[in-house]
């Protein structure tokens, strides 16, 4: 650990001093869960007024993304909600190893604010229940659980309470789960599923109550981080900076747990 830390500073200072025009070419992109739109933003531009060096943000879902490694797509450095992703594309060789858990995720349920009528801890998805006893056409948000992690999660915790078949006709999905969290706000849901890192988020918070789910009601959310083939040393830098202890300040600070 000690030797990875030295390793690590050794790293930046080597970036400090080198300007950014002498590193060619545009800043390295990064493939990042939509989970991370609000945390791995102020980790990056946190990054930048230390080092000088910029990094461009992709946000979108996991499955989508470890998709597009595989096809070329000119992505440094992977992070993902699903562990599963990086293992996989690690094992086809589009990795440089199996990189490493950077967080634990969380799911909520997430509704407007000032409905007055917010579930509590014991059962969180209470609001579900009572939708589908009221008839009504209030929509339930979540992400696609065919390639959005949290859309697993969101499935899993509506199967442990027995809410899943019956909501099929209520359900909206999102492409993402950052998506999903626009959906759950909108005037015609009731609520929906998504990450507690977007429900922490100032730009949500104003606007929208929560209560956790459970960690029990569905899988891990275990996720794993891994820099790619085409990774140069700023995406490298980054990536080393996000394990240390300012990086792993600012996904605690988003609800994200240490393993």
């Amino acid at each position: 650990m000690l030797k990875a830390k030295l390793v690590h500073r050794l790293l930046l200072a080597c970036l400090l001093l080198t300007s950014a025009p002498a590193i060619a070419g545009a800043p390295p992109i990064v493939a990042a869960a939509s989970d991370l739109q609000f945390a791995l933003t102020e980790a990056a531009e946190r990054f930048q007024q230390q080092t000088g060096h910029a990094l461009r943000l992709n946000f979108g879902s996991s499955g989508n993304f470890r998709r597009q490694i595989a096809q070329g797509a000119p992505f440094e450095l992977y992070l993902s909600a699903d562990e599963r992703y990086v293992q996989a594309l690690y094992e086809e060789g589009y990795t440089q190893d199996e990189g490493v858990i950077y967080a634990i995720g969380r799911l909520v349920w997430l509704q407007r604010a000032g409905r007055g009528d917010l579930p509590n801890e014991e059962m969180p998805l209470e609001a579900v229940q009572t939708a589908l006893e009221a008839g009504t056409t209030e929509r339930i948000a979540l992400a696609n659980p065919e390639h959005a992690p949290y859309g697993v999660a969101a499935q899993q915790a509506l199967e442990h309470a027995g809410l899943w078949e019956q909501t099929e006709p209520l359900r909206i999905l999102g492409e993402n789960v950052s998506q999903a969290a626009q959906f759950a706000l909108s005037d015609d849901a009731r609520g929906g599923l998504v990450a507690y890192s977007l429900a922490l988020a100032p730009s949500l918070g104003e606007r929208s109550e929560y209560v956790l789910i459970p960690g029990t009601w569905h899988s891990p959310l275990r996720q794993r981080m891994v820099l790619t083939n085409q990774a140069g040393e700023i995406a490298t830098a980054f990536y080393q900076w996000l394990q240390e202890d300012e990086g792993q300040s600012i996904l605690r600070n988003y609800g994200f747990n240490a393993e």
